[in-house]
C-alpha cells in the first residue's frame, strides 16, 4: 500500500502523525522564511526525533524553507540560498530524513533561463549529503525553473550534468501541477518520462482553476481538480504521499486510503 502522511509541526511531529492516522510526516526544520536554522524544535534534539519516529514505524520528509532559490543569479540570494539548503540537507541527515523536497526557484524577467539551469547544476555540483533532494514543480511564475513540463526538462537535463545527481529525484504536487497548466491525466507519465522518477507526491486540491498560476492548497473534494483525475494522478505516480491541506488532515488521510489502489 501507498504510505500517506501528512506535513506537521516538528516539535509534536509524532504524536501528531499517530492522532492523523498518518504513515508519514514532512516538517520545516526552522521558520520556511529565515535564513538561519536554530537548535532543532524537538525535545531531546536531532538524534530524540529519529529515535521517536523510528520507533513510532514513521518515514521523514523534509521541506527545504521557501526562500532556497539556488536557481537566481542574484548573489545575494544565490549564495546564501547555497549555503541553507546544505544545512537543511545536513539536519536532514541527522534526523534521518529519507528526502528534502525543494522548490524549483525562479530567474527574474531579465534573464536568460539558461543561467537559472546551470545555477541548479554549480548547486548539485557543490552539494555534499546522501539524502535525496527532491525538486518540487511550482504553481506559477513565467520565469520558473519548474512550472511546465519544458521546464522541468530543461532543468533535469542541468542537473544531469553535474556530479551529485544521482542523489536529486522529483516530487510531484498535485495542486502545483494543475495550477502550473499541466494536465493531470498525463502528468505522472510525462515528468516520469523526464526524470525517469518520482520519489514523493504532494497530494492537495486547489482553490483555483487549472492553468491559474496560483498556489492555493485546499482540501480533497473542495478544491476544482476533479475527484477522478486527483486519484489517478496520485495513483499513477505510485510514490509516497504527504498531504499539504488544511486545518485537521486526517480526513483527507481517509479520503485517500479509501480511493487509491491497494
Amino acid at each position: 500500500m501507498v504510505k500517506i502522511g501528512a506535513h506537521v509541526a516538528l516539535a509534536d511531529a509524532v504524536s501528531e502523525a499517530r492522532a492523523l492516522g498518518a504513515d508519514q510526516v514532512q516538517v520545516f526544520v526552522n521558520d520556511p522564511q529565515q535564513w538561519k536554522i536554530p537548535d532543532l524544535a524537538y525535545e531531546g534534539g536531532a538524534e530524540a526525533f529519529r529515535a521517536d519516529a523510528a520507533a513510532a514505524g514513521l518515514d521523514v520528509f523534509v521541506h527545504a524553507p521557501y526562500i532556497v532559490n539556488v536557481a537566481s543569479t542574484n548573489n545575494r540570494i544565490r549564495i546564501p540560498s547555497r549555503k541553507l539548503l546544505q544545512t537543511t540537507m545536513d539536519r536532514a541527515a541527522e534526523m534521518g530524513a529519507r528526502g528534502v523536497v525543494v522548490h524549483g526557484g525562479n530567474v527574474t524577467v531579465n534573464d536568460d533561463p539558461a543561467k537559472g539551469f546551470d545555477n541548479w547544476r554549480k548547486a548539485i555540483d557543490a552539494l555534499e549529503t546522501d539524502v535525496p533532494v527532491l525538486v518540487e514543480n511550482t504553481a506559477g511564475g513565467d520565469h520558473s525553473m519548474a512550472r511546465t513540463l519544458e521546464r522541468i526538462e530543461q532543468l533535469w537535463e542541468a542537473i544531469q550534468r553535474a556530479d551529485g545527481a544521482d542523489v536529486v529525484g522529483f516530487c510531484l504536487d498535485t495542486c502545483h501541477a494543475w495550477a502550473g497548466g499541466i494536465d493531470l491525466t498525463e502528468a505522472a507519465d510525462r515528468i516520469r518520462a523526464i526524470t525517469g522518477r518520482i520519489d514523493l507526491v504532494h497530494a492537495n486540491d486547489s482553490r483555483d482553476e487549472a492553468g491559474s498560476g496560483a498556489d492555493r492548497h485546499t482540501n480533497f473534494g473542495r478544491g476544482t481538480i476533479p475527484e477522478e483525475q486527483l486519484v489517478a494522478v496520485i495513483a499513477a505516480a505510485g510514490a509516497p504521499v504527504i498531504c499539504e491541506t488544511k486545518g485537521d488532515m486526517a480526513p483527507d488521510i481517509a479520503w485517500l486510503r479509501e480511493r487509491l489502489p491497494a
